[in-house]
């Protein structure tokens, strides 16, 4: 086996370079802001982020009309379950009521049998 070749300041150095031209060529081959593709492109993701715009209008107007239909409900709920509540209370008075004159006629027969 043949030992460790190690790289000298001259080979390092060369290596870098080619690094950093490779890097610049790659740069410069890229296309220009003012070449057609380039504009297609932008141009795309602007009609994209506009189409995201309007989705994420149209889905906080549903949220907003969806939460404004959630109060609505538990607004009727809470009416519904204050007639309930009142309906109850009317009945439990009724049905005191009769208690009330049961127990009056029952008293009323037995002072008059004495």
């Amino acid at each position: 086996m043949s030992g460790f070749k190690e790289v000298s300041f001259a080979d390092r150095q060369k290596a870098a370079q080619e690094a950093k031209k490779n890097i610049l060529n790659k740069f410069r081959a890229q296309p220009g802001a003012d070449d057609p593709a380039v504009k297609q492109r932008q141009a795309e993701r602007e009609a994209q982020a506009a189409a995201r715009a309007t989705a994420k209008i149209a889905r906080d107007a549903e949220k907003a009309a969806k939460k404004a239909e959630d109060a609505r409900l538990a607004e009727q709920a809470a009416a519904q379950l204050a007639r309930d509540k009142e309906e109850a209370a009317a009945r439990e008075a009724a049905l005191e009521a009769e208690r009330k004159a049961a127990r009056d006629a029952r008293y009323a027969a037995r002072k008059k049998r004495k």
